[in-house]
């Protein structure tokens, strides 16, 4: 079994959520200036790929960060934590490829959204095999500045992806495509996902409907409708499924 040990200096002491990582203490971080520095320059005539890291998960950002720093050709320019930060940290650090976590809150939008006003950025979404229902919505209009690749991919794919998606390239993980293909179809309609969304935030009935500008009344029956249709026996049971399902 191969086991990759993360240096405790690339987890702890992380900084706040949207800086990038020259900007960090040298002594806390194991990414210095002089570390970035080395690295954006890349050998020699190749092209460097400027990275941000968008993951909500410390350990796994930061051990991703680490990986790709050990590529002469990729320059991790920033980190973000949340998908509020991803819109803001693009604009600022004009990164040619995003990794993005398709478990960040709301990805579905985030990434129509920043489809529709990047310009020479482009998107890589990590995605779990067993939730390939973004892959189904997303990958018709957002192709081919939206790269897909499983969260199972290995290093060198993952590198590979990075790059290709950097060329301009579509990339797309041929083990999310074989998910895909074996995939149930979303049973919800917009309206219910809307509705089992902000439940799964824990949002009260009568707080969605404000948000949704609907009777609280519809609500509960757009709640029953996809409780039935996800074949759950609670609210909380068909959220779960249609989490995993990738319906959300």
């Amino acid at each position: 079994m191969n086991v990759t040990f993360v240096p405790l200096r690339a987890v702890a002491g992380r900084g706040p959520a949207g800086r990038a990582p020259a900007d960090l203490d040298p002594g806390a971080c194991a990414w210095s200036d002089e570390a970035i520095a080395e690295r954006g320059r890349g050998t020699e005539g190749a092209l460097v790929v400027s990275v941000l890291v968008a993951h909500r998960g410390i350990l796994f950002r930061s051990a991703l960060m680490h990986m790709l720093t050990s590529e002469k050709d990729m320059n991790i320019v920033g980190e973000v934590s949340e998908s509020t930060d991803v819109p803001g940290s693009i604009d600022r650090y004009q990164p040619e490829v995003t990794v993005l976590d398709a478990t960040l809150p709301e990805a579905d939008e985030l990434i129509a959204s920043l489809y529709a006003t990047l310009s020479g950025s482009r998107l890589l979404v990590l995605l779990d095999a067993e939730r390939t229902g973004l892959l189904g919505r997303a990958l018709p209009r957002n192709a081919p500045r939206v790269g897909f690749i499983s969260t199972d991919a290995t290093r060198d794919t993952l590198v590979e992806a990075i790059r290709r998606t950097a060329r301009g390239e579509p990339f797309l993980d041929p083990q999310l495509a074989v998910a895909a293909l074996h995939a149930r179809d979303n049973p919800l309609t917009e309206r219910e996902r809307d509705v089992l969304r902000l439940a799964a935030y824990g949002d009260p009935n009568r707080q969605i409907a404000a948000k949704l500008f609907i009777a609280d009344g519809t609500v509960r029956n757009y709640l029953s409708r996809a409780i039935t249709k996800t074949g759950g026996r609670t609210k909380v049971e068909a959220i779960r499924i249609a989490q995993a399902a990738g319906w959300l």
